[in-house]
């Protein structure tokens, strides 16, 4: 009986010296009590691990894909103020060329802005900016665009014929992504598009600054192919809007002796 009531004893007491006490069935509650960190994960350690995912990611935008924030109303209706494009940077990257009906974001530096607008700003607040926006969290660049390319290099553009169309190389463009009741221009124009170059306007005609307003100015509105930065090929978010942006949807013949950049859209 002494022995029994012993043994009740131990058993409900707490593990004497040299016994090991019962270890949880779930390992990880007693670090996510601790005051250093989260699941065993030092502060320091959740901090390293956040810089490094936002180098990966903006590593990931500066050579791959880059979200865009769209922050105008000028590629209306395919595109919408805040929607965010992944722009593929590795579209032209291997030889391709941007074909009629792409739409591109590009740099307008030389042909859309003067070349040296917005310099001697804040350095630090220009970086942390433009991280912001290869990300897509912040509005882009003052310089970079988003347009519809209209004419590749070789193309004879002309607004417009007796149906108010856009004819390319003669050939009257079909297009449908323009925005509801506008027409493909109140801007009559007449342009041979230099090799290497592009010929852009936004969906939305009546709200674009495009190509047709840099007539007559240094480059003539024409982008040098040099200057596209990618493809915008899907819109991400919001989720409610994932869908592709059409790219490639005009079509017309290429101009005889045109180069790489004639293909059709």
């Amino acid at each position: 009986m002494d022995t029994e009531a012993e043994l009740t004893r131990r058993g409900h007491s707490s593990p004497g010296q040299g016994e090991e006490r019962p270890r949880s069935a779930f390992p990880g509650v007693g670090a996510l009590r601790g005051p250093r960190g989260l699941g065993g994960l030092t502060w320091r350690r959740a901090g390293l691990l956040g810089v490094a995912c936002t180098v990966f990611l903006l590593l990931l935008s500066n050579f791959v894909v880059q979200p865009f924030l769209i922050p105008s109303r000028s590629m209306e209706p395919t595109l919408e103020v805040g929607d965010r494009v992944l722009v593929n940077k590795l579209a032209y990257r291997f030889g391709d060329q941007p074909k009629r009906g792409d739409v591109v974001v590009f740099d307008g530096t030389g042909s859309f802005v003067p070349e040296h607008a917005g310099a001697g700003g804040n350095a630090v607040g220009e970086a942390l900016h433009g991280a912001a926006s290869a990300l897509g969290l912040a509005e882009p660049s003052d310089t970079d665009f988003v347009k519809r390319v209209v004419g590749v290099g070789g193309d004879d553009v002309v607004c417009c014929d007796a149906g108010g169309r856009i004819k390319v190389n003669g050939v009257p463009l079909d297009e449908p992504y323009l925005y509801p009741g506008d027409t493909p221009s109140t801007v009559p124009f007449r342009i041979a598009v230099p090799l290497g170059t592009l010929w852009v306007m936004g969906d939305h005609r009546s709200q674009s600054r495009d190509s047709r307003d840099h007539l007559g100015e240094p480059g003539g509105g024409m982008v040098p192919v040099e200057k596209v930065i990618g493809r915008a090929d899907w819109i991400g978010w919001p989720v409610t809007r994932w869908s592709s942006t059409g790219s490639g949807s005009p079509a017309a013949p290429a101009a005889p002796g045109a180069g790489a950049g004639g293909g059709h859209g």
